[in-house]
């Protein structure tokens, strides 16, 4: 199946997602040594089946078909021996997602799209590991009386991807020309993203701006990793931040994004030096500022065990509404983890002064 116009780099959301791609392939064919030219969306036509040009077509134009593992246009001639994939931006899953009764935080419904609320450690999608309990279980649930969606259809559902333990704010489409809409504005950068991360270390000026190409770690696998702007290594990626409030040895930063790359915040922020708190996978579960007191490292165990995942947020999204054009905001507080975790580090700042 092929997916809508256009859709987020991915996610993310992030920042994209735990899964750590932003696309998935689903179909490869090389091409036989005896290939004459052919466009492209005519040679997958003829090789792939329930398919329409149209699908391939827009697929072509999200950059979503890849020669030799590089985005092509709808008009590329393939050639003998040319390998040309199939990416979506869900991994391949055989089996439909059934519905689940897992609670949903909706912030706003109508007719076109659903913004959503996501708790930290709910996966978006299914996946290795979790087939089951995910987002979108949840969203087949509540849509579970609607006809006219259908959560295993690539045209609508989700825009773009949170990490699993990163909270905050999601788009859900409700149709496609909604989904085709949503995703031109990820695509074109003019949604309004901003996270909130509690982050290592204190900074120097109170405002920054971060750019560097994301792209998989060299040496670790899980891990996203920084590479120079002008290298043909990762994704370009900029991230803008904002001191909101200064602590003891940690720092409550806000973060707005140009890009959605896989872990860009969390990669990002490590690039600088400010691992996020808590943040297994890059090291944040480490004390890496402060004191050696026992009773320093109590307090950051404490810590630890209060907000147990990445502290970070996906605190506001906007967009242009598909269908009336009305620009929409929304925001959603902090979830009470991070709440709870912030007051203590609150706290014991202002003992030491």
């Amino acid at each position: 199946m092929m997916e809508s116009e256009y859709t987020q780099d991915i996610v993310g959301e992030e920042e994209g997602s735990d899964e750590l791609s932003g696309l998935y392939e689903h179909h490869r064919i090389e091409a036989d040594k005896g290939q004459s030219a052919m466009r492209v969306d005519k040679f997958l036509i003829e090789h792939l089946s329930n398919v329409s040009r149209n699908r391939v077509q827009r697929a072509a134009d999200a950059g979503f078909i890849l020669v030799d593992n590089r985005p092509v246009k709808r008009s590329y001639k393939v050639k003998p021996g040319d390998v040309v994939q199939v990416m979506l931006d869900r991994p391949f899953y055989e089996n439909t997602i059934e519905p689940e009764a897992i609670p949903l935080d909706i912030v706003f419904e109508d007719d076109q799209l659903l913004v959503v609320n996501k708790p930290a450690g709910l996966v978006v999608h299914p996946g290795v590991g979790n087939w089951t309990g995910t987002l979108l279980n949840a969203l087949a649930w509540h849509f579970r009386e609607d006809p006219r969606y259908d959560v295993n259809n690539p045209e609508i559902g989700l825009v773009h991807r949170i990490d699993k333990d990163t909270s905050g704010l999601l788009v859900v489409a409700k149709t496609p020309e909604a989904k085709t809409s949503l995703g031109r504005q990820f695509f074109n950068k003019t949604t309004r993203r901003e996270y909130n991360a509690l982050v290592w270390g204190t900074f120097d000026h109170d405002d920054g701006r971060i750019e560097g190409n994301i792209g998989r770690h060299p040496k670790d696998r899980m891990q996203m990793a920084v590479f120079p702007p002008d290298s043909d290594i990762g994704k370009p990626a900029v991230t803008h931040y904002h001191v909101l409030e200064r602590f003891a040895f940690t720092t409550l930063v806000q973060c707005r994004l140009e890009t959605g790359r896989t872990h860009q915040i969390r990669a990002h922020m490590r690039h600088i030096g400010h691992i996020l708190f808590n943040d297994e996978r890059y090291g944040g579960d480490q004390i890496l500022r402060g004191t050696t007191s026992a009773k320093y490292r109590q307090f950051v165990e404490n810590c630890f065990r209060l907000c147990p995942r990445q502290a970070l947020h996906a605190r506001t999204l906007g967009f242009q509404h598909p269908t009336t054009g009305r620009e929409m905001d929304f925001q959603c507080p902090l979830p009470a983890d991070m709440e709870q975790l912030i007051q203590k580090w609150r706290n014991y700042t202002s003992n030491l002064d």
